[in-house]
């Protein structure tokens, strides 16, 4: 469980509700220090743990820490966030709400550590390097000792200019006073302690570097000098050693340029693939060698491959050259050329080294390690075809697909672009996963979709989701999207026989993750497009169910899920390894590239590259969604019942059945009541009605279906309100939500006293507290404000629209600026169903029979009329 984490309000918040990883000492102290708060705990981060293993996320907050440690010591002063800082979002490692990380997060983080040395520094007469020396010897005072490296092109025998200089005040004009180091034996004769606070720094590069070394024994560095190129050479290889060491170095631009300006350069994708794309249609691939850009000529590649290695004079300015490196690269791509001459470079290989992965080819060959690495020296852009493609997939606004009228609803703005990005992966026969947000329709843009898809090409497609979930599909599908065949794949559904008849014709079948792996048709057949609902069911590629959904043969493939699976390396690979096989390479390639990954200068912005046109992710705090949206969205959400569920009901309405032959009156009403009840109990779980204290998750539908639920909210770091008209059921639900979040929630029913309440309220109000709130219906649908909640989770039916209304407005009320999402839960087959259907569908009706409290118009039906209504379905899924 990572502890480091960014909240959706984005800011940086430390929650450690479990082992951290480390050892006993080194946890208790990153606790203590995070106690004192955000800033302690990251500037802890960057000097007691400075140079230990950390966790990604808290390898993260460590690197925040170093960022703001090096500035103070450069400068010597506190001051404002770098504009730099903002690279930080982009190479971030995965972390959970990496999705609400932003350069504002890193700002806040910034002020947090600035207000830790503010108070810090006053305990140390506000000496900066009296303050850093105690929190690590690395971050011991740097002094004020520059190294200046400039061109000097009127001498061609020494081209370089070289001064040490140290800092000596301001100037009137606000720009640091620069002193030649010579003067300072003078000025700090009399001052030996200060004379040696200054010259730390300087014998520290000495020792760090052979070059300093040289010059400060020989006493030339004291001197302004003239370099030879070869000396330039030497001195620039070692910048990075003299500022470990704290000395400041000016150098020139082209030398600090994020990439060399002799690059080897590969062309990917010039010319239109044969066929539709694909993750393994086939690519061409050209290699040449450029400065800044611009191919060399063949005399400019001759001497610079013939020279021996240092700066070279070419073309009008300065470069570094490495004959060695830059021919055992272009030899390695050559024969990657060659591969694509021979049809044997995939569009996977291509995007990888597009983005700055690389290959482990490279690492065999020496060319690509800790020590000798190749990422400086190559260069990949994308040819005039691929560029235009992948720019298309980037670009979902521009997207222009439309169901038409076999559509029964009217798509938002963000879903029309959701259906054309999908349509685009779809034509071009590559796979994608739209991640949108629980709420944003992700069920009516696949419909759409396939709708489309429809048009062109015929199915069947495939549909695999929850068992839980197939009646949701259905009911969408019959709804929005009737022009679609729908057949179902399951074994409640009739003969296996017939269903793959029936497959045959269809334009979609839905079947479920265990079906798969039972059902050798599902598997050996080509299918159009594979959807997969909740997707995050394959997140272990060892389970048995991941390897049946890999062995699926189709044309393209699509994922659903509402969880950041970007955040999670090992989720995201096994996910896009079933939607574009060979992207990320096998299991042990893409592992030793996220472990190059972890050291290198560019973090995981090279995987984030990789997977980004083939994610689509939209949040209800977006701008260009967030206006589409009503504030309140309420859905019905189908469970389906157990084995046991089901047996117990259809036994419940044989005795109802029996008992109403010899009651009426007073007694019937009561056994009617009484009956209600137990149908609600059991449909809940069996053993509210049984009076067990097990309950275990496969035995109940609607407690599956609540995990499936609160997964992505908890991974979204959301907050949800579970209502419940059963004061018992309130802690076996809590118990249950409690290992869903891995973290404990808050609970309120009659019981609870009323001087608590507005404590409970409070800490569940806090960004930090506590991701869930189980409340019993009547002790709690009035008179509470839980705003922080997103999501209202109607876990049993009071069927009295106004008692439900009351306890959502505990979320949807005044001061709420987030959008809530209603989910009603509903068994699929059974009184449940029936119910909801009437109160949705015939207002006047449930009016006269359910008015104010349904179970009171119920006992007024004549008993085949109730029994009919009570009677579960016996073609409703089963789960377990």
């Amino acid at each position: 469980m990572q502890a480091l984490t960014v909240t959706p309000e984005g800011e940086l918040t430390f929650r450690a509700d479990g082992p951290l990883g480390l050892s006993a000492a080194r946890e208790k102290a990153l606790r203590l220090a995070f106690g004192d708060g955000l800033g302690a705990g990251l500037v802890h981060l960057a000097s007691a743990e400075l140079h230990g293993e950390l966790p990604l996320d808290l390898g993260f907050g460590r690197e925040i820490g170093r960022r703001f440690l090096s500035e103070l010591c450069r400068t010597g002063v506190l001051s404002d966030a770098p504009s730099t800082l903002a690279a930080l979002v982009g190479s971030a490692p995965p972390i959970v709400g990496g999705e609400y990380l932003s350069a504002a997060t890193l700002i806040h983080a910034w002020r947090a550590m600035g207000d830790t040395a503010t108070e810090e520094l006053a305990k140390h007469d506000d000496r900066v390097a009296n303050w850093v020396s105690e929190k690590h010897p690395s971050w011991r005072s740097v002094g004020r000792v520059v190294f200046h490296l400039a061109e000097n092109r009127g001498d061609p025998a020494f081209p370089f200019a070289f001064l040490a200089s140290y800092v000596d005040g301001v100037a009137a004009d606000g720009r640091p006073l620069h002193r030649p180091l010579s003067q300072a034996l003078e000025v700090y004769s009399d001052d030996r302690d200060g004379l040696l606070r200054l010259l730390r720094p300087l014998r520290d590069a000495a020792s760090a570097s052979a070059f300093v070394a040289d010059q400060v024994d020989s006493g030339a560095i004291y001197h302004p000098a003239r370099w030879t190129a070869g000396s330039a050479r030497a001195f620039l290889s070692d910048v990075p050693a003299c500022e470990s060491a704290g000395v400041v170095v000016r150098i020139p631009d082209w030398w600090r340029a994020k990439r060399r300006s002799v690059q080897v350069r590969g062309r990917i994708g010039e010319a239109p693939a044969g066929g539709a794309l694909g993750v393994a249609s086939l690519l061409d691939f050209r290699v040449e060698l450029t400065l800044d850009g611009e191919p060399l000529t063949k005399a400019e590649v001759d001497e610079l491959l013939e020279g021996t290695k240092g700066l070279r004079f070419l073309r009008g300015r300065w470069v570094d050259a490495d004959p060695e490196r830059l021919n055992g690269l272009l030899t390695h791509f050559d024969q990657v050329q060659e591969a694509a001459e021979r049809g044997q470079f995939t569009f996977a290989e291509g995007m990888r080294l597009l983005a700055g992965i690389g290959d482990e080819s490279m690492v065999a060959d020496g060319l690509d390690d800790e020590d000798n690495t190749a990422e400086d020296w190559l260069e990949f852009v994308s040819g005039t075809w691929l560029e235009a493609q992948v720019a298309k997939l980037l670009a979902p606004k521009s997207g222009r697909a439309k169901p038409g009228r076999a559509l029964r609803a009217s798509l938002r703005g963000y879903q029309r672009e959701g259906v054309a990005w999908l349509d685009r992966l779809v034509a071009l026969g590559l796979g994608g996963c739209l991640a949108d947000d629980m709420g944003l329709g992700k069920t009516m843009q696949i419909l759409a979709l396939l709708l489309i898809v429809k048009r062109r090409q015929p199915g069947p497609h495939m549909l695999v989701v929850p068992a839980s979930l197939i009646g949701n599909w259905e009911s969408e599908a019959a709804r929005f999207a009737p022009s679609l065949k729908v057949v179902v794949a399951h074994r409640s559904r009739g003969t296996w026989r017939a269903m793959e008849a029936d497959a045959a014709g269809a334009d979609a079948v839905i079947t479920t993750y265990g079906t798969l792996t039972r059902t050798a048709w599902l598997r050996d057949r080509l299918w159009g497009v594979v959807v997969l609902d909740e997707a995050q069911a394959i997140k272990n590629p060892s389970a048995r169910q991941t390897r049946a959904v890999k062995s699926l043969q189709s044309r393209a493939r699509i994922a659903l899920t509402g969880t950041p699976v970007e955040n999670r390396l090992g989720d995201l690979w096994s996910l896009y390894d079933f939607l574009m096989p060979g992207l990320l390479g096998s299991a042990a390639e893409f592992k030793a590239f996220t472990r190059r990954m972890a050291t290198s200068k560019n973090g995981y912005a090279p995987l984030r590259r990789l997977i980004r046109p083939y994610l689509l992710r939209r949040m209800k705090t977006d701008p260009e969604v967030a206006p589409d949206l009503p504030d309140k969205t309420e859905v019905t959400t189908f469970c389906a019942l157990s084995k046991k569920q089901a047996a117990l009901y259809d036994e419940s309405v044989a005795s109802l059945a029996r008992e109403l032959e010899e009651a009426d009156g007073m007694e019937r009403r009561g056994l009617v009541l009484a009956y209600l009840q137990r149908f609600k109990q059991i449909c809940n779980h069996p053993d509210q009605w049984l009076r067990a204290d097990r309950y275990k998750e496969a035995e109940s539908g609607k407690w599956l279906r609540l995990r499936e639920l609160c997964e992505p909210i908890a991974a979204r770091q959301q907050k949800v309100l579970v209502f419940t008209q059963f004061r018992s059921l309130t802690g076996p639900l809590s118990r249950f939500l409690a290992s869903v979040f891995e973290r404990p929630g808050l609970l309120l029913h009659g019981g609870t006293p009323v001087r608590r309440r507005s404590g409970l309220v409070d800490a569940f109000q806090k960004p930090d507290g506590p991701p869930f709130f189980v409340i019993s219906l009547k002790a709690g649908g009035t008179g509470l404000n839980l705003t922080a909640a997103t999501h209202v989770v109607h876990f049993d039916r009071w069927w009295n629209p106004a008692v439900e209304a009351q306890a959502t407005d505990r979320a949807y009320r005044i001061g709420q600026k987030r959008n809530v999402l209603v989910h009603k839960f509903v068994c699929r087959g059974t009184f449940e169903e029936r119910i909801n259907a009437m109160i949705e569908e015939k207002k006047a009706l449930a009016g006269k029979i359910l008015a104010g409290d349904a179970s009171k118009g119920l006992t007024e039906l004549e008993g085949d009329e109730l029994l009919v209504l009570l009677r579960r379905d016996p073609r409703g899924m089963l789960v377990g």
